[in-house]
Formats: structure tokens, C-alpha cells, sequence
């Protein structure tokens, strides 16, 4: 049921350095580079030196496919020094290898090592959604989350969108596909039109059965 959604949802690519989340691209297409490093970072110890290159590296790896090698490298680099960046990066290619308790697992700390990241939120939220066992609602969870830290992401809202439609929250996904498209993604009307014609479907059963 809902993993014919997860193709409408947007996840994040990966980033080499430590530092903010803000820009959004989907996986694979532009991975993103963060503007500024953590405040305990120093280009003096050797052992983050390490670590920042086995993070480079595995993104270098990653743009050219191979996912496997990307992996390797990003679990060196967590292995020298946890960071959200590796973590998230290590999330990635556990979720394109399929490996999604790996995923899960990685994202859910580079959230607990920086739980302002909306990016790693709504990977967190697709990986629920696509585990053997889906899990909606902390999928809705996350995702919730992420709107409220970057409430304008139109991206975000049709990801939420997409799962409220899923498990038959029609009149708030209705309200998210609006805000998707009112801030720029045009194939949210489509959408709307679709989960309109289903609330009227529905109200039409009710009056019927009643």
C-alpha cells in the first residue's frame, strides 16, 4: 500500500562536510556540500584530518556509483569520529543497498547528533515507509518534523502529503499537496485533483450508506 508512494518521495543526498542541512537535492542528482564545519572541528588532529577524507572520498565514490565503496569509506570515517555528516552519508547508501534497519539506525543518531537537520527527518521518514514492515506512522512523525523545521520546502510537504494520502488522511493531504504546489511543485495539481475526487467519492458513499 505504501510503497507505491515512495516514488513521489524526494530524499536528500549526501554531504561531505559537517555543518547545516539546509539545501535539499535529491540522491544522486547534485549531493550537497555543506557551507561550514562543526565548532569542534580542527584541522589539527590528525584523526579528524582522516575522517574528513574517508568522508570526501566515500562522496567522490558515491557520485560515480558505487554505492559499496561509498559505504565502506563513510563506516571508516564513523568509525574515527561519529559525526551527523557521516552518519547521514552512511544512511544513504545503507538505503540504496536496501538496507533499511541500516538505515534507519544511522539516521536516527545523525538526528540525535544534530535533530535540526530536516534532511535527515525525511530520509528517516522513506526509510520507514520502504522496511519490510512499513511504518507509517513514524514516517508521519518525521516528516512532521520536518515541516516545522523548514516549514516553506515545498518538497517536504508533498513527501507528508503523499503519506497522509497513503493511509487515508485525505483532507490534510489535501491542505499539504496545496501548500507543495503553492510554493512551486507543479506535479502536486495533479495530486490534488485526485485526493479532491476521492473526498467526494467518499462523502457520496457516506450520504449513500446513510
Amino acid at each position: 500500500m505504501f510503497r507505491s508512494f515512495i516514488s513521489t518521495l524526494a530524499r536528500r543526498g549526501p554531504v561531505s562536510r559537517p555543518g547545516s542541512y539546509s539545501r535539499r537535492t535529491f540522491v544522486f542528482s547534485s549531493p550537497r556540500w555543506a557551507t561550514s564545519t562543526t565548532p569542534h572541528s580542527s584541522t589539527s588532529d590528525p584523526a579528524e584530518t582522516e575522517a574528513l577524507r574517508c568522508l570526501e572520498l566515500g562522496t567522490s565514490k558515491l557520485e560515480e556509483g558505487d554505492v559499496s565503496a561509498a559505504k565502506e569509506l563513510y563506516k571508516r570515517s564513523t568509525d574515527i569520529k561519529r559525526t551527523a555528516s557521516s552518519l547521514f552519508n552512511l544512511g544513504v547508501t545503507h538505503y540504496h543497498l536496501k538496507e533499511f534497519d541500516e538505515a534507519i539506525s544511522s539516521w536516527k543518531e545523525s538526528i540525535t547528533l544534530q535533530p535540526s537537520s530536516p534532511d535527515a527527518h525525511t530520509n528517516l521518514a522513506s526509510a520507514y515507509i520502504m522496511s519490510p514492515v512499513a511504518r507509517p506512522d513514524l514516517a508521519l512523525k518525521h516528516l512532521d518534523i520536518a515541516s516545522t523545521l523548514s516549514p516553506d520546502d515545498p518538497e517536504i510537504a508533498f513527501n507528508l502529503a503523499a503519506v497522509l494520502e497513503a493511509t487515508g488522511k485525505l483532507e490534510e493531504a489535501l491542505e499539504q499537496y496545496q501548500r507543495s504546489k503553492d510554493n512551486g511543485v507543479e506535479r502536486a495539481a495533479v495530486h490534488i485533483r485526485n485526493v479532491a475526487a476521492k473526498i467526494l467519492m467518499r462523502e457520496a458513499a457516506e450520504k449513500t450508506s446513510n
